[in-house]
């Protein structure tokens, strides 16, 4: 059943409550957790009416389990997201009950039992639901949905709903919904109503026309105020191309800043516009600082808002970022959003190394000879270690970062990595977040790891932090942690009064961290906890991610003992598996699907 022409909904009555509905079907919905990550957002914090997490419900429970959920459709060919938001909704008694009866009359006309979830959210305005549909019928076929069903049908069912509980819509309600309308920085009905009366060319607003005609002509009179309206002859009104899309950004842009409030007042503050910085999907500049919310920036979709406390003692706001993208980013982490590259890759530091013994020539041979005199070798396979270096090459060779002299040879020029590096920014096609630190500012103070504090510690006049907003808190926590790592011998005052710090403070401390938890976990584990070292290789099965001060760490485990390594990303979906790596430079070189007879 494709629920089309169904009757009774495909006309709106005189009188019909409105109700705006978006939707959007996602394809492969289970491919990289995206369903998953659509769930947790829709349930983030501050969205329930006490500023709660949001509760996902279903059917016929309050408490719906969203794993369950999820694996139910992990081989989905699709999935319907939905935001039913009635104008009136705060008028309505219970959001819940109206979203079920909703489904209810979907799965009428659609001839079968939906799966569905969803979460109400009072954060806006506009109170509405998130509904999450699996593309799925009852008989385990792919549901299938006529599109007009979707941009029409399901709205005029809502509206159904709404009307049947509060009532026809009096004249006076719809005049006082309209005139509210007349000075807004946002794309209205009245301007849809403008637009559709210049579809013929200039609009005649000459003359008493009745009905919304004063209206009309009160929101022409703010349009060119705003410069996106004009008359060219007195009472015909020419309206601008770009009317609807600079109203929708400044309404989109007005939906940002409450945002930016909110964050800003939920945190104890008072907000200071003039502080405000907006970051587009494209923008390259990075933003360093604590997150304070975040927020599905296109309600339906895969991408991400964030607000942020800035170290430079603005307050950011960062649209455009793919959910994956912050795994492992909470609500007070600490974190980098921006397209740029963190730094040279290890292996163009190799390049460079290589190079410079060779006269500024990259050499195979050469390179080859050199890991092969190596105590450890690299992933226990000199030949496929080299080949990676290569392939590295030729990719900037096409790129013109290199010149390749001959066979195996390329002339590397003295400022590779910065050329490298900016191939590899150029090439970002999305924002990035890295995650600098879980733990908030007073547990970095105290922790005994080696923190995004100490960092900051160490860079000295690299530093971007400014004593202001965020920053200031930075500055006053940079001190406090250098007092403790004084207390700690970690860090003393010279004759000048200059704060030295330990050789190798931030390896000390991080191995520090990591013989602590290791041996706690060991205890509680009843096994041996071992400590990885450069060039060691590893196998076991991922058994859990550990966040420490230090960073995050993946536990692999075998039947003897178990090691903490640095987490990455790639793994993210390998809990529970095997999986094999060598220690390279202080992070792990991971070989997933290839069998090398490794042992922890």
């Amino acid at each position: 059943m494709r629920a089309r022409q169904i009757a009774g909904w495909n006309h709106a009555k005189s009188g019909s409550r409105r109700v705006i509905v978006k939707s959007r079907m996602i394809r492969a919905p289970g491919r990289d957790g995206r369903a998953r990550a659509h769930l947790n957002y829709i349930q983030r914090d501050g969205t329930s009416r006490d500023g709660q997490r949001g509760q996902l419900y279903g059917p016929e429970t309050d408490r719906a389990d969203a794993d369950a959920f999820l694996e139910r459709g992990q081989d989905d060919r699709h999935q319907f997201r939905f935001i039913v938001s009635p104008e009136d909704a705060e008028q309505m008694q219970d959001l819940t009950a109206f979203t079920r009866d909703l489904m209810t009359q979907m799965e009428a006309d659609l001839g079968t039992k939906l799966d569905w979830v969803a979460v109400n959210h009072f954060n806006t305005g506009h109170p509405h639901a998130h509904i999450v549909i699996q593309g799925h019928d009852d008989r385990g076929e792919d549901l299938v949905i006529a599109s007009d069903y979707i941009t029409q049908g399901v709205r005029e069912r809502a509206t159904e709903l709404v009307t049947l509980e509060l009532g026809p819509e009096t004249a006076l309600e719809q005049r006082r919904k309209l005139e509210n309308m007349v000075g807004q920085d946002r794309f209205t009905r009245l301007d849809r109503q403008l637009l559709a009366l210049a579809e013929d060319g200039p609009i005649d607003m000459r003359g008493d026309q009745g009905g919304d005609h004063v209206l009309r002509q009160r929101r022409l009179a703010k349009l060119e105020r705003m410069e996106l309206a004009s008359q060219v002859e007195p009472g015909i009104w020419q309206i601008a191309p770009e009317m609807e899309k600079t109203l929708r950004d400044l309404g989109e842009r007005g939906d940002i800043i409450r945002a930016l409030n909110r964050a800003m007042r939920e945190q104890g503050r008072t907000p200071d516009p003039a502080l405000f910085v907006f970051h587009g999907p494209a923008s390259r500049e990075t933003v360093e600082g604590r997150i304070l919310d975040r927020h599905l920036s296109d309600e339906l979709g895969e991408r991400i808002g964030l607000v942020m406390d800035g170290v430079d003692g603005r307050t950011h706001h960062v649209t455009g970022i793919d959910p994956a993208a912050l795994e492992g980013a909470r609500n007070g982490s600490i974190v980098a959003v921006g397209l740029e590259v963190s730094g040279p890759r290890p292996a163009d530091r190799e390049i460079v190394s290589v190079a410079a013994a060779e006269g500024g020539v990259y050499r195979t041979d050469a390179h080859l000879a050199r890991v092969r005199a190596m105590p450890r070798l690299p992933g226990g396979d000199a030949e496929a270690y080299v080949a990676s270096h290569v392939r590295r090459l030729e990719a900037l060779r096409r790129a013109g970062v290199v010149e390749r002299i001959e066979d195996a040879r390329w002339q590397i020029p003295g400022d590779y990595l910065d050329r490298a590096t900016a191939y590899d920014t150029s090439r970002a096609k999305q924002l990035s977040v890295r995650v600098l630190s879980s733990f908030d500012l007073d547990a970095q103070i105290a922790a005994d790891g080696a923190t995004w504090l100490d960092r900051g510690l160490l860079s000295r006049g690299n530093s971007n932090v400014v004593d202001a907003g965020f920053g200031h808190e930075v500055t006053i926590a940079r001190k406090r942690r250098q007092d403790v790592l004084m207390e700690r011998g970690d860090a003393w005052s010279d004759e000048h009064g200059q704060v030295r710090y330990r050789k190798g403070l931030l390896a000390t401390l991080e191995r520090r961290e990591l013989d602590r938890v290791g041996g706690e976990m060991a205890a509680a584990r009843g096994t041996s906890y071992r400590t990885m070292v450069d060039g060691e290789r590893v196998r076991g099965t991922l058994k859990e991610k550990v966040r420490l001060a230090s960073g995050t760490y993946a536990l692999v485990e075998n039947a003897q003992e178990f090691v903490l390594v640095p987490w990455k990303r790639v793994i993210e979906k390998r809990l529970g598996q095997e999986i094999a790596g060598v220690m390279r430079a202080g992070t792990i070189d991971w070989q997933l699907g290839r069998e090398r007879g490794l042992g922890v």
